[in-house]
């Protein structure tokens, strides 16, 4: 039986962080789940065609914007599953366990990996716990939590967006989900550098406003204005 899994990661100037997001990933080639890696870039300039080369992934050049990278990189997927990560999200070494059962039980449902921050702090554990919340709760999950949905489900419900923001959201609703038991580990650097508070309450307002019907256009150009 041919590996059923696509993982598609958006790029953009990440040949310095995506390492270890590759090295997570390498169990699930060695169990026979993943067909492809699918580096979607959006102009790097930092050599990403050196790190794809090395890890055997294809890259796939799309206009700069995580929406239109990710329906580029699906569009161009050929394993009956996707699984669609952020460049700097590490999984846990249990999520090929994970994934397998999901695949074998659920085909039906979309997956997403529960939210960890690479950062030890109150405020850190905080904002994952909500962000984990907000996903069992609200059928919510962001992109930095990963998905993974059959390339027929994904096609059923309109594939990715090509909107400058609210990508991830705008898909999710759209589909049935479930967690998976396992953990995607992301950065905090964008959370540190603009402050925990700061940064939750300015993607809170923003999840608001997109619900509230607000362009996602309109959106990205006022999280642009406010970093």
């Amino acid at each position: 039986m041919p590996a059923p899994i696509s993982i598609v990661i958006p790029t953009l100037n990440a040949a310095e962080s995506i390492g270890p997001t590759l090295a997570s990933l390498t169990p699930g080639l060695f169990e026979g789940l993943v067909a492809e890696l699918i580096l979607a870039d959006g102009g790097s300039t930092d050599g990403i065609e050196a790190i794809a080369a090395e890890a055997g992934a294809t890259l796939i050049e799309a206009p700069k914007g995580r929406g239109q990278q990710l329906a580029a990189g699906c569009a161009a997927a050929r394993g009956d599953w996707l699984m669609v990560l952020h460049a700097d999200t590490v999984l846990s070494p249990e999520w090929c366990d994970a994934v397998r059962t999901h695949l074998q039980g659920h085909a039906d449902s979309a997956g997403y990996f529960a939210l960890r921050f690479d950062d030890p702090s109150l405020p850190a554990r905080l904002v994952a716990g909500w962000a984990n919340l907000r996903a069992r709760l609200f059928g919510l999950p962001y992109g930095d939590q990963g998905l993974l949905v059959s390339r027929t489900a994904y096609r059923a419900a309109g594939g990715y967006a090509a909107i400058p923001l609210m990508e991830d959201v705008a898909l999710v609703r759209r589909l049935s989900l479930r967690a998976l038991p396992a953990t995607a580990t992301t950065s905090a650097a964008r959370y540190r550098r603009d402050g925990w508070l700061r940064r939750g309450a300015r993607n809170l307002t923003t999840l608001c406003l997109y619900f509230a019907g607000v362009a996602p256009e309109k959106l990205a150009d006022r999280y642009a204005r406010s970093r």
